[in-house]
């Protein structure tokens, strides 16, 4: 059924996504959103008209799960040194752009720290980080390749916590100057790209000097033929939605299909009484 083929998806999508590998750096979302689609099915009760499909696949999740616990508590601690290493270097009280005037700008050198004290907290920091390469090695990764790349690039980077209103981040680095250009001059074509995303898909079909013009031209597309395309339109985006949705609230999205299939099931069953 197409409710079972979503359920399927979905479970590809935590261990298939193109954006990562599965289960390593970065899948511990993949495996959250797996744990909670197992959640799901383990509070299901067994129904014997599909064959107890759903039990079956709660079974084989939560094999899944068990086979990829360790790697997943390892990632886990990754995450959580990773973020102390974030908070050691002041990325989230300090990367944001300061905004107003000369005042809260000089104000910014009192609050961070010097580069000398953040030198010492990072190495204190490396020093504590030193996990087991057999037993954790998602930790060893990321503890390997910290020490390398602050000892290559540590004397480059302490300088932007001496400059006031400097952001330790390069991407922040990148946003400031760009603003600062951004006041320096204009950039021409439209300011706002609504129209474009609108309308950009059907203004290549259509040759008009104004918008009513426009409209007139538009108004002449028949009116089923309007709701057929916007129906193809609406399935084709429809996977991508379903995949946003479970991204976004796995368990409110699993539950919902595990309910229309539920539905499904109930009037299967009322069909099969029947006869």
């Amino acid at each position: 059924m197409v409710v079972e083929s979503q359920i399927r998806a979905a479970i590809r999508d935590c261990v298939n996504r193109t954006s990562r590998k599965p289960f390593i750096w970065g899948g511990l979302s993949g495996y959250q959103q797996l744990s909670a689609i197992g959640e799901v099915l383990r509070s299901l009760s067994c129904r014997q008209i599909d064959a107890d499909y759903l039990s079956v696949l709660s079974v084989w999740v939560d094999l899944a799960l068990s086979n990829n616990l360790s790697v997943a508590l390892d990632l886990a601690e990754a995450h959580k040194w990773l973020r102390r290493i974030t908070e050691c270097l002041r990325y989230p009280n300090n990367s944001r752009r300061i905004s107003g005037n000369v005042t809260d700008i000089t104000r910014t050198a009192e609050i961070p720290k010097t580069s000398f004290q953040v030198r010492c907290e990072m190495e204190e920091l490396l020093q504590k980080f030193v996990p087991d390469p057999q037993q954790h090695p998602a930790q060893f990764a990321l503890k390997k390749k910290l020490q390398r790349l602050w000892e290559k690039y540590s004397t480059y980077l302490l300088h932007c916590y001496d400059i006031p209103g400097l952001p330790p981040d390069n991407l922040k680095i990148e946003s400031l100057f760009s603003h600062l250009r951004r006041h320096q001059r204009r950039i021409s074509g439209r300011k706002s790209t609504v129209e474009l995303r609108d309308l950009g898909q059907y203004q290549v079909l259509f040759i008009a000097q104004n918008e009513k013009q426009l409209l007139e031209q538009i108004r002449e597309v028949p009116v089923a033929e309007y709701k057929t395309q916007r129906r193809r339109l609406a399935k084709a985006v429809a996977p991508r939605q379903q995949k946003r949705r479970l991204h976004r609230n796995p368990v409110s999205t699993i539950q919902s299909l595990v309910d229309q299939h539920t539905e499904l099931l109930t009037v299967l069953e009322s069909q099969v009484l029947k006869y």
